[in-house]
């Protein structure tokens, strides 16, 4: 979380790779439930995301629930898209809690984006306005940057300009490249 995705996925599309952010499907998805267990997480007949986050990064039961209904149908669209696209050689998939859904096992490959926590926090209370304790539940519901570094096949340290994480980008694609699959 807050740690420079969004900007991985907007050079690798400029650079004529297809990327599919996961986010998108779990949104669309969310915006299909008309009713959530009773909880009063709506405004205007749509799911309130601000009212949704608040409550599911306070209650695990309840982010366990909101995790049944989203993560099976998320699994299903990657799936789909790896049959759409398999005669690619490349495509990449952003896929917030890679690691917590077990969805790294769908993959050949993960490149890990980590950041400093400090920097990180602020961008999260930046990027969300939220508290600081908001922020945190949020990255605390995380498994530990330090725990996926040690699964991760290719680990990118964010903590400078774009300039530079797009150099580090394009020397994992270089290694991407001379890779069999």
């Amino acid at each position: 979380i807050a740690s420079g995705k969004s900007q991985v996925e907007e050079f690798l599309t400029k650079e004529g790779f297809i990327v599919y952010d996961t986010d998108n499907t779990a949104h669309d998805i969310l915006n299909s439930i008309t009713e959530f267990y009773g909880y009063d997480v709506f405004t205007e007949g749509k799911i309130d995301r601000v009212k949704l986050g608040k409550l599911v990064f306070s209650n695990s039961d309840i982010r366990k629930k909101l995790e049944e209904i989203i993560h099976p149908k998320v699994k299903q669209k990657i799936l789909e898209l790896f049959e759409k696209h398999k005669n690619e050689k490349l495509i990449f998939f952003s896929v917030p809690l890679l690691y917590e859904t077990g969805f790294n096992k769908l993959f050949d490959k993960v490149i890990l984006i980590t950041i400093d926590e400090q920097i990180q926090l602020q961008r999260l209370m930046a990027r969300n306005n939220l508290t600081k304790e908001d922020a945190l539940k949020r990255i605390n519901s995380q498994i530990p940057q330090e725990e996926k570094i040690k699964k991760a096949d290719f680990i990118i340290k964010n903590n400078s300009s774009k300039e530079e994480l797009f150099l580090k980008i394009k020397n994992v694609l270089t290694k991407l490249n001379n890779t069999s699959f």
